[in-house]
């Protein structure tokens, strides 16, 4: 599998210029790192990495073609267990998601449901969650299938940071073949779950690879933290298994692309994708 990067790599630029950096640090594909409905005023003035789910698709295929970079997948990270609210990236955002990914030949839609904030989702019981979420994603599972989408849970929640979770999203949806998994060797592990038997379970479901090793100071919070955006460490300076993911996935021929999430120094990345390599990816 290809290994790639978000573009998040300097604050307050636009696309561009992290297709730029990108590009200088040696990478040939990247996430569509952030996504709006609408329009947003810092990504109208170049000083955030985000595109319109309401523009042209084929502008930003262009843009990433300039620059010799494939797009590989659209996030559109929702919060799945929240109220409805044209406020809030749920159902319908993920459907806007899933046909700009269509317009120009994206597989794969990542999304997820994020830790509760409204006291209404703190109080849900397991089985609501689990309702709440797949509720959400019904609609858009459909429209997946017809257009040849997948649609990836990432382990960033409550839910989703644990195997039962994520099978019980997918049981309650059918199992739909529009559905997979977004395997997070981060996430995973700071919410509970063992990244590598959650890689065994879902392995044939897994279509797309968020690589992020953390540190010891991260072991404290773990069962209790969901989801971090980035790590500030190479991959193999941390406390998570991560050549055991390897050894799982690497000969998972239908994850075409996976992507670092690190902060940090270009030489940080290149050590990465280097130990992901020594590990036989």
């Amino acid at each position: 599998m290809n290994v790639g990067v978000f573009l998040a790599l300097e604050p307050y630029t636009g696309v561009e210029r992290q297709l730029q950096l990108a590009k200088e640090a040696g990478f040939d594909c990247a996430d569509i790192t952030d996504v709006n409905e609408g329009s947003s005023m810092f990504g109208s003035a170049g000083l955030a990495a985000t595109v319109s789910l309401d523009g042209n698709p084929h502008d930003t295929k262009r843009l990433f073609e300039k620059y010799g970079i494939t797009p590989s997948t659209v996030c559109v990270h929702g919060s799945l267990m929240e109220p409805s609210s044209p406020a809030i990236l749920q159902t319908a955002g993920i459907m806007k998601g899933i046909k700009y990914a269509s317009a120009i030949g994206i597989r794969d839609c990542v999304t997820t449901e994020n830790e509760p904030h409204s006291e209404w989702a703190k109080n849900l019981s397991y089985d609501q969650k689990i309702f709440t979420i797949a509720e959400k994603l019904y609609t858009p599972c459909k429209m997946a299938d017809d257009m040849g989408i997948k649609v990836l849970l990432e382990p960033h929640g409550p839910i989703t940071d644990t195997i039962q979770g994520i099978q019980d999203i997918m049981d309650m949806l059918g199992n739909p073949d529009s559905l997979g998994v977004n395997m997070d060797t981060g996430n995973s592990w700071l919410g509970g779950t063992d990244p590598v038997e959650m890689a065994k379970v879902f392995k044939e479901k897994i279509f797309h690879v968020h690589w992020k090793d953390l540190g010891e100071e991260y072991v404290e919070r773990r069962g209790k933290q969901f989801g971090c955006g980035f790590s500030t460490i190479a991959l193999g300076d941390g406390v998570i298994d991560i050549k055991g993911v390897v050894e799982v996935l690497a000969d998972r021929k239908e994850i075409h692309t996976s992507t670092l999430e690190i902060g940090g120094p270009p030489e940080m990345l290149q050590q990465s994708v280097a130990y992901l390599k020594s590990c036989g990816l």
